[in-house]
């Protein structure tokens, strides 16, 4: 598979994941939410470095991708704080025994599609 083939791939699933978010923010499932924009963050992250440079790692260290994203170019290091701040809300969302409240369920979902808009235009480009 080709690494544009693998970008579209990962571009569809970031698109899959957010609207997931978007159904469990509107159904106020504010930990769902958020987890589910993670997860369509991190797809749009790789679909951006695939395109970029193709290649994505799948390591579990958060500061790493932002890392790759940001040495992806332009494109990735404009968007590698939003990357940062979406990955921030990870811990609370999955792990932590605190829930997301719905100001950072409505930031995730924000964020996550800023970075989704961001892979699409990188991906058609």
């Amino acid at each position: 598979m080709s690494a544009l083939t693998s970008a579209r791939a990962h571009l569809a699933k970031a698109r899959e994941f957010l609207e997931a978010a978007e159904v469990n923010r509107d159904l106020e499932l504010y930990n769902a939410a958020t987890a589910n924009a993670v997860t369509s963050g991190i797809n749009s992250k790789d679909a951006i470095c695939l395109a970029l440079t193709g290649r994505t790692d799948k390591g579990d260290n958060h500061e790493e991708a932002r890392a790759e994203l940001r040495e992806a170019g332009p494109a990735g290091r404009a968007l590698g704080p939003t990357l940062g701040r979406l990955l921030r809300l990870k811990p609370k969302a999955q792990y932590l025994q605190a829930s997301v409240a719905a100001s950072e369920a409505l930031k995730a979902v924000e964020w996550a599609t800023r970075l989704l808009d961001g892979a699409q235009e990188v991906v058609s480009g």
